[in-house]
């Protein structure tokens, strides 16, 4: 009897984990398909707007000669000045939390909030970056406020995916280095830090890959959509190609939402870029390694 009740409920976990499994399945067709055909539509809409002179002109109120080098340079200002003040101190923050700070009840609070500030959304970030950066410091709706902004955005995201990726490296490591003589700092630079790389890199710019797509926090910083020059420092005027992309679909002329749907693709050639980078450079030091 019990031999039998026993092959009862085996079957019935069996056929469980089968609708489970097609349940998944099925949910994961679902969203490629959706996928698909969002970008096939983007791509019949805006793929004949996309060449040269779209990426190479600026902004303009007749679709057939506007383009998005102003929000392009734009982009590439704020991501970079991003790149420069985020990584470091991610990075940092992450080894102290991990490798240096006592586990005291203040550090747990630390870690606790830094996982609670990843999920706020953006438009907070914004608000924040309005008040402090633009007209508590001065620095007035200039690319510098921007990289600010978006800095703290992707700080917590790069924290957390740097924290993951020093607790992936095995302990023993640390205490081998140590063993053989070396100061902590120097067992965490020469040893823990090279190994975490892969899993810091991707972090980084996947949080990036965000930062690029985000509107809500430009939106509250720049203000602009419609710029005709190209910004030569961090202290300049600027817009970016999310929001270049949502006043063009804003407009009543339906060939602005070709020229939107070409913004789009542009956007996600460069997400795209980042993604595959990401990929390369994980398995470029998973390799080294």
């Amino acid at each position: 009897m019990t031999t039998a009740n026993s092959d009862t409920k085996f079957k019935l976990r069996e056929k469980v984990d089968k609708i489970v499994n097609l349940f998944l399945g099925f949910s994961i067709l679902i969203a490629f398909a959706t996928l698909l055909a969002l970008v096939f539509d983007i791509l019949n809409d805006g793929w004949k707007w996309f060449d040269w002179q779209f990426i190479n002109s600026y902004p303009s109120r007749k679709p057939e000669i506007a383009g998005i080098k102003a929000a392009l340079f734009g982009t590439m200002w704020v991501m970079s000045i991003t790149a420069l003040l985020s990584i470091p101190i991610g990075v940092c923050t992450a080894l102290y939390l991990e490798m240096f700070a006592d586990d005291t009840r203040f550090n747990r609070f630390i870690k606790l909030n830094i996982s609670n500030l990843a999920g706020v959304p953006s438009i907070i970030y914004g608000i924040i970056g309005m008040a402090v950066f633009v007209e508590f410091f001065q620095m007035g709706r200039v690319i510098l406020a921007g990289s600010l902004t978006m800095t703290l955005l992707i700080l917590p995201i790069i924290i957390i995916a740097s924290q993951e990726a020093i607790k992936q490296v095995p302990s023993y490591y640390l205490d081998a280095a140590l063993a053989l003589g070396s100061t902590k700092w120097q067992a965490v630079v020469k040893v823990i830090i090279p190994q975490a790389i892969p899993g810091i890199v991707s972090g980084f710019i996947l949080a990036m890959s965000r930062a690029i797509g985000e509107s809500a926090p430009m939106i509250a910083i720049s203000a602009l959509v419609y710029i005709t020059f190209l910004p030569e420092g961090p202290l300049d005027r600027f817009t970016v190609m999310p929001i270049q992309i949502y006043n063009w679909i804003s407009q009543p002329q339906d060939d602005f939402r070709g020229i939107a749907a070409a913004g789009i693709i542009l956007l996600l050639i460069m997400l795209l870029s980042l993604n595959s980078f990401a990929i390369f450079l994980r398995d470029y030091f998973q390799k080294r390694n």
